[in-house]
């Protein structure tokens, strides 16, 4: 209900949370050189980590076959962080494009990276329109950055896959 009463700000969270330089107060969990990774402010369930370009482009279309590439990538390692720590018993992958298809942020494409649990829609969302967050967004920063850095020790290739560095 907070962000639903507050008034938006004029500029773009993907333009200006990278720009800042603080990843952490940012809850920017990953950095690649064409896209990174950041926890939902307002998450649908604990883990809710969006991906997206650092190029400001509204259209999936008009996004280059690097930068695609690359959030593909991110998005497949950022599973394999929600494996590693949240064990969910499935993830939704989503792209909305445009304020019609449901996109909060409809100027700067983004993928929604969303781990669910058998029951997680339960009463309180069903009829109060309240969702039950049991974790900090710091928490679960600090759960994900970890998982992502270890992923990466481990995935050495995914450099040569993306054709650049995924490195923070």
């Amino acid at each position: 209900m907070d962000y639903i009463k507050s008034s938006k700000p004029d500029t773009c969270i993907f333009c200006t949370k990278p720009a800042a330089g603080d990843d952490r107060a940012n809850q920017i969990v990953w950095r690649g050189q064409l896209s990174f990774v950041m926890l939902n402010a307002y998450p649908y369930n604990n883990g809710h980590m969006m991906v997206a370009p650092f190029a400001h482009t509204a259209n999936l279309e008009d996004l280059p076959l690097e930068t695609l590439t690359e959030m593909m990538l991110l998005s497949q390692l950022a599973v394999r962080a929600l494996d590693a720590d949240f064990r969910p018993e499935g993830v939704n992958l989503g792209i909305n494009l445009g304020s019609v298809a449901g996109a909060g942020v409809k100027d700067h494409v983004h993928i929604h990276v969303v781990p669910r649990w058998l029951g997680d829609t339960n009463f309180m969302t069903v009829s109060n329109d309240t969702r039950v967050i049991p974790q900090s967004l710091d928490d679960t920063w600090e759960l994900l950055h970890t998982a992502f850095a270890a992923l990466k020790r481990t995935e050495t290739d995914i450099t040569d896959r993306a054709g650049g560095s995924l490195t923070p």
